[in-house]
């Protein structure tokens, strides 16, 4: 039997006073798996009404709570004594309730293993008026994983100190978690000067590397390129001698847009990675999975004890999609205490790859009029590509919201998660269910985001519905994002900021921890200001040909990013892998933004507030900066004057201990940096002090 929490009495007045007993046996008809206990009316009461008349109202509907462990069993009544053992059973149960009661279903302590990723709609949410609330129980800490346990480690190689366990055949992740960490597969590290690339894949010139084509499985081994701002991964399909062919489209796609596999930005300082072959077994904490043996390998770190560690396989790509329909959407849904762990994304590993263009997004699928030679037409952009702006994709999270309204995430954990962990209004194509975008009034507070394989959190799409929705459904409004934890993040997908923002209205991004990161710790706005009223001059030229693409449309109106608030966080040890972007980082017109009262540290020689192309009406004031390189960055696309593409920006009363300010801050831009300060190294004034000290989780 469910525990029913005592009910509350409700006086109402004469005018006011609706009859709504009603028996209980009618209500227990409705409910013929969950018995309610009967409720009868209480007696007049003494109590008196605003008009002195003795009246006594039907009780609110009694709460309803349901019990789950995975000690407990699926044919129990969910009730304390006897709980339900998986989440699909109470989720089941949930649905004969919510219609009438608020219902809380209590995880007892453990891990609860899914065997698919869980689906919540419209159904699971509260219906009229009532909550769902899924939590921890008292002194709980619930894990919804989707991986599995490795265990049996028995030495294979004694001169490499390589160590084996068996893991199911077929199981091929591209993460695994060794004692709560994600643990490196096997790679080594290439001088670019050693190939040649070429829209086929890349020829070995340097002999020091012909080694390449004695590896086994070829067909699994990947190539990684990391350059200014964009982590590129695709797959060998075999090697040739010195020509290594690559999967496609994968490799191609990398091959044209900006800061490019063949050419990056960062030029000889991009990096270029072999990965995922047993030979490249070398450093400890590496890894290594032969999918047709059934075989994990493995080489410890030093002092690490494989018959101690704890070694999990992730097995689902993704953990939980809630979304309904933009006609019917999740309403009042709620998750707290609960720790989410153990996915791994495996799209990257097949021809698609991951051709990364910023933060979650990336292009797929073949594209049109693609050029005869991209290394050389291609490494800054060109028609072909600007046609595909508008069709990125995005990563989908392990945890996905769209098409829902007050959904809250408070004091969850997510962790050991082989993506992005949390997406809020993504694409259609970002969520397991089909539909994207469409959230409203989401919660994300008091959570702790670690040791990720991708960014914590990423809000809204990249599609034209994204900035300009065809129905007014689609849109993303007032997300609030904080008093969270996150660092180390973005550990296998590196271009991807802490916390993305796209296309939203009112967001509010405040008192967050940030850190760990290496791109970008808070990133808001997208589309480079090709979007936004009258469309952008640098994207007209014939160089870009932006406008010449179908689809492509010049707006006259705005999109829906405005009035975001960035306050009160505390941003620090990122932009630890690329030199572009910014701790924290805007993109395109976003009217009413503030970015206050923020501050940012220890980020040597890297970029503190970027304001990049398009960005207008964002005010950044009373921050506090220390140790970076440059405290302010305004890309103000200068080689387009006189056209005007970032303006009507302010900066006030911002305190820097270091870095300088660049771009351009001048009256025909309407771009105003007035009353900052520089302030010696360590000779905070009190006030900056306070701004300091406030930053940062308020209410852990």
């Amino acid at each position: 039997m469910p525990h029913i929490e005592r009910p509350r009495r409700q006086i109402l007045s004469v005018s006011t006073l609706v009859a709504v007993a009603a028996p209980a046996a009618a209500l227990a008809q409705t409910l013929p798996t969950l018995p309610i206990p009967d409720y009868r009316p209480p007696v007049a009461s003494h109590e008196q009404s605003a008009n002195n008349i003795h009246i006594w109202s039907r009780p609110a509907p009694v709460p309803v709570v349901l019990a789950v462990s995975p000690t407990g069993s699926d044919s129990a009544d969910g009730s304390p004594a006897r709980p339900f053992a998986t989440i699909a059973r109470a989720q089941a149960a949930v649905r004969r309730l919510n219609a009438d009661h608020d219902v809380t279903v209590r995880l007892g302590d453990g891990i609860y293993r899914l065997d698919a990723p869980l689906r919540f709609t419209a159904a699971d949410g509260g219906q009229n008026g009532f909550t769902v609330r899924w939590e921890a129980a008292a002194g709980a800490h619930p894990v919804l994983s989707g991986g599995t346990p490795v265990g049996g480690w028995a030495l294979a190689d004694v001169k490499r100190g390589i160590w084996t366990a068996a893991i199911p055949r077929g199981a091929d992740p591209r993460q695994l978690w060794v004692d709560g960490h994600m643990a490196a597969r096997a790679s080594v590290r290439a001088p670019r000067s050693a190939f040649t690339f070429h829209e086929w894949g890349l020829d070995i010139t340097d002999p020091a590397w012909r080694f390449l084509a004695d590896l086994p499985d070829q067909h699994r081994a990947e190539v990684e390129s990391t350059g200014w701002f964009t982590d590129r991964h695709a797959m060998v399909d075999r090697i040739e001698g010195t020509r290594i062919i690559m999967q496609q489209p994968g490799w191609r796609n990398n091959l044209i847009g900006f800061d490019t596999a063949a050419r990056s930005v960062w030029g000889d300082n991009a990096a270029l990675f072999f990965v995922n072959a047993l030979p490249f077994l070398r450093e400890g904490g590496q890894w290594f999975a032969d999918p047709a043996a059934g075989k994990l390998y493995y080489k410890p770190l030093p002092g690490q004890d494989m018959h101690h560690v704890a070694v999990v396989l992730p097995r689902l790509e993704s953990l939980m999609s809630i979304s309904g329909s933009y006609d019917v959407p999740v309403r009042d849904l709620q998750f707290r205490g609960i720790s989410f762990r153990h996915t791994s994304w495996l799209q990257p590993s097949g021809p698609e790859g991951y051709a990364s263009q910023q933060s979650g997004a990336y292009l797929a699928g073949d594209v049109p009029g693609y050029p005869a030679d991209p290394v050389r037409d291609c490494s800054w952009g060109c028609w072909p590509f600007e046609a595909m702006r508008n069709h990125f994709r995005q990563q989908p999270a392990a945890v996905q919201v769209a098409a829902a309204s007050r959904i809250v995430f408070d004091g969850d954990e997510f962790t050991q998660l082989g993506q992005i962990a949390l997406g809020i209004g993504n694409n259609a194509d970002a969520n397991d269910s089909g539909i994207g975008l469409g959230a409203a009034a989401v919660e994300v507070r008091r959570s702790r985001f670690t040791d990720l394989a991708g960014g914590a959190i990423m809000v809204g799409g990249v599609t034209p519905d994204a900035h300009h929705p065809s129905r007014p459904e689609m849109a993303i409004r007032h997300i609030q994002i904080r008093d969270n934890v996150i660092h180390t993040v973005s550990q296998a997908y590196r271009e991807q900021a802490a916390i993305l923002v796209t296309y939203a209205t009112g967001t509010i991004i405040a008192h967050n921890d940030v850190s760990g990161a290496p791109y970008d710790g808070i990133d808001i706005g997208w589309g480079w200001g090709t979007n936004d009223p009258g469309g952008s001059p640098v994207y007209y030229a014939v160089s870009r040909g932006y406008y010449d693409a179908p689809g492509n449309r010049t707006y006259d109106t705005p999109t829906t990013l405005r009035d975001t608030v960035v306050t009160g966080n505390r941003v620090h040890d990122v932009k630890q892998w690329f030199p572009d972007g910014g701790a924290i980082y805007h993109l395109s017109a976003d009217p009413g933004a503030l970015l206050a009262d923020n501050y940012v540290y220890d980020v040597p020689g890297g970029i503190a507030f970027y304001l990049d192309e398009g960005s207008r009406y964002v005010t950044i004031r009373n921050n506090v900066v220390s140790n970076v390189g440059v405290w302010l960055n305004l890309n103000s696309q200068d080689f387009a004057l006189p056209s005007r593409t970032a303006l009507d920006n302010l900066a006030q009363g911002n305190w820097f201990d270091s870095g300088k300010r660049t771009g351009t801050w001048t009256d025909y831009l309407n771009n105003r940096a007035i009353d900052n300060v520089a302030v010696a190294k360590g000779q905070w004034p009190a006030e900056v002090r306070k701004v300091m000290d406030d930053a940062g989780v308020t209410r852990p």
